[in-house]
């Protein structure tokens, strides 16, 4: 599959994910990662805006066409829509990337409705993996929120992000995860790791150490 982003914490995480699942949750990250590279390489909103609204419209077409030759559409038909989920029920990850767009300045409203987003992204994965009663919701918008503050360049932004992150994070950390979500599990408590005031760098020993905790406990 093209456009995976290199990133060997993440790639451990992926282990922790049911063996024949996998490539279910890898396609749906594939997806967050081509939208996030589609806003770093456009600098005109209205262009933007044009190539999130074709993903908007690709999404819904695969609920009753198949995927034309994009390789992030086709392993979403063939690895997420077959346990049960839409390609219109995809969508509201990509409203939440366009309110990076919509919005010229992001406060605390924009950066919520951001979490919402993209944050079902966690819910998604959840069906896929087979998730039972696990913290999707919160997990993934403070997954989406920590990933944001460490992108923004101004520094209000960036605190108000890590401000609404951190009790959803806070929370999906309490939870005792199922085993078929721990890969979930695992996302959210390295999310919460990047917002120490001095994170460790990822593969750091302490931090790949507490993702292994997490798998084999759900804690």
């Amino acid at each position: 599959m093209t456009g995976i982003v290199e990133d060997p914490e993440r790639d451990l995480i992926l282990t922790y994910a049911p063996v024949a699942r996998r490539a279910g949750l890898l396609a749906l990250l594939v997806l967050d990662d081509a939208l996030a590279r589609l806003l770093r390489t456009t600098r005109e909103p209205a262009l933007g805006q044009m190539r999130l609204a074709w993903w908007r419209e690709a999404l819904e077409k695969l609920d009753y066409a198949p995927a034309p030759a994009e390789p992030v559409l086709k392993a979403l038909q063939a690895e997420v829509l077959r346990h049960g989920i839409t390609g219109a029920s995809l969508v509201p990850i990509v409203h939440g990337w366009e309110v990076l767009i919509e919005e010229e300045t992001l406060d605390a409203d924009a950066m919520r409705r951001f979490g919402e987003g993209r944050g079902q992204l966690f819910v998604a994965a959840g069906m896929v993996l087979g998730s039972r009663g696990d913290p999707l919701s919160a997990a993934g918008q403070g997954w989406a929120l920590a990933d944001l503050a460490h992108n923004l360049q101004a520094g209000e932004e960036r605190a108000t992000a890590r401000d609404i992150a951190r009790p959803l994070l806070d929370a999906a950390g309490r939870a005792h995860w199922s085993r078929p979500a721990r890969a979930l599990g695992a996302l959210a408590h390295r999310a919460r790791l990047d917002l120490a005031d001095t994170p460790k760098p990822a593969g750091a020993p302490a931090r790949v150490g507490r993702l292994l905790w997490h798998r084999l406990t759900g804690r």
